[in-house]
């Protein structure tokens, strides 16, 4: 799946295992058709992420019209209007997925950990360093005034107006908690860590995937320890856990969704998973008269989030109405360009609002979708494309070698 995605990640979404695999691991048999569905919702949720992002610019001003209900700020923030800048959700999403699709190959009779974490670290690092340079390039082209935008704002507050080559270095490690030059990076630190952990997460998955229901329930419990403590580990990693646990479950899965759709209440079945996780993606924002941020209840709503994500995985793969929704030909060309999108549509909302002031920000959004898209379709097959041949090239290289290697090795030894 190429995304982030994770966000983002990065692997295309095939049920069969990678061509370069070679040690043998425990393994389910599994389907061999591609969930293209997912690709889809991928790139959906890479759109809602720039929106959220515009709407980060527009908030201040907003809330200066008026918050109260029937306002313009109430109907984006508190309606299910905010299904479209629900950004931290969809970001959620972006690792269920992750966990699922880079799981997938480990599943295979033959896999090789060296060749993996070689094609993956590539996949990620060099996409993440172009766009590390272009959001340098903007800003050193374009030069940044803290007076064009709102004291304190999103604008003003997370992004860069100047750059150094330590900075530049230690956001290009993905191993700092803040990002200012491009400030979507803070999530592939997780997809990153994510990686290096993986055989652990299949591991877990394996050992515990007749205890599902048990070990998502663990995996929800961390999540609202980690949302009270402020320990991000445990706010973001058990996100992971829940798709590499859909992936080893994958067959029982798509058997369950399957046998649903032959009952006579098959759509209301598809319905029902939909709304339910849409809701849950959005439970905090909808109950803020009630509970709101930062209360106890509205915290544990907030991790309710984590579930919906996981929901609209699980109709992607088993819900017909989702699923071709997700498989039209807008959908599956946003989901190409997700992860590039991912990484360059904040260099280019940072740079239009300090340009045109962020009191402008409905020119800001109108002028950020058209350019932010034409830049991801070139970004990606400049950069992306490019990166994952070269991944898979040496994560080939590196198999052969290692195949080689046990060939030569004296039996006795």
């Amino acid at each position: 799946m190429e995304f982030p995605g994770c966000f983002p990640t990065v692997e295309r979404v095939t049920l069969q295992a990678e061509r370069e695999t070679r040690v043998a691991v425990p393994t389910q048999p599994r389907a061999k058709t591609r969930l293209t569905a997912l690709d889809g919702l991928r790139g959906v949720a890479a759109l809602v992420v720039v929106f959220h992002h515009l709407d980060l610019v527009a908030g201040p001003f907003l809330r200066q019209s008026g918050t109260g209900p029937g306002s313009l700020y109430w109907w984006i923030s508190e309606t299910p209007l905010k299904l479209l800048s629900a950004g931290t959700e969809a970001v959620l999403v972006f690792f269920v997925l992750s966990g699922l699709v880079v799981c997938l190959p480990t599943l295979g009779k033959k896999f090789s950990w060296a060749s993996f974490l070689t094609g993956r670290m590539l996949r990620l690092y060099l996409p993440v360093w172009a766009s590390l340079i272009v959001g340098t390039v903007l800003i050193w082209v374009l030069p940044r005034n803290d007076a064009s935008v709102t004291s304190g704002a999103w604008v003003d507050t997370s992004n860069a107006t100047s750059t150094a080559l330590g900075a530049i270095l230690n956001q290009a490690s993905l191993t700092t908690a803040s990002y200012d030059i491009n400030n979507v990076l803070w999530s592939l630190r997780w997809e990153l860590l994510f990686s290096v952990l993986l055989p652990l997460f299949v591991a877990i998955a394996i050992v515990t995937r007749r205890w599902w229901a048990i070990a998502i329930g663990v995996a929800f419990a961390m999540t609202i320890v980690g949302a009270f403590t402020h320990v991000d580990a445990l706010r973001y990693l058990p996100a992971f856990f829940i798709g590499t646990m859909m992936a080893v479950r994958l067959d029982a899965i798509r058997e369950w969704t399957a046998r649903r759709q032959q009952r006579s209440r098959a759509r209301l079945w598809s319905a029902g998973i939909i709304t339910v996780s849409l809701l849950f993606v959005i439970a905090s924002a909808l109950a803020l008269p009630i509970a709101p941020s930062g209360s106890v209840a509205g915290t544990l709503l907030g991790q309710l989030a984590l579930l919906g994500a996981a929901g609209l995985v699980l109709a992607a793969i088993g819900a017909p109405p989702l699923r071709r929704a997700l498989d039209s030909r807008a959908a599956q060309w946003l989901g190409t360009v997700s992860f590039s999108l991912y990484l360059v549509h904040v260099p280019i909302i940072a740079t239009l609002a300090f340009l045109l002031g962020d009191a402008n920000w409905w020119l800001v959004a109108l002028l950020t979708i058209p350019i932010a898209l034409l830049v991801a379709w070139g970004f990606h097959r400049v950069v992306e494309r490019p990166s994952h041949r070269l991944a898979r090239a040496a994560s080939k290289a590196v198999a052969t070698r290692i195949e080689r290697f046990s060939a030569r090795r004296p039996a006795n030894i």
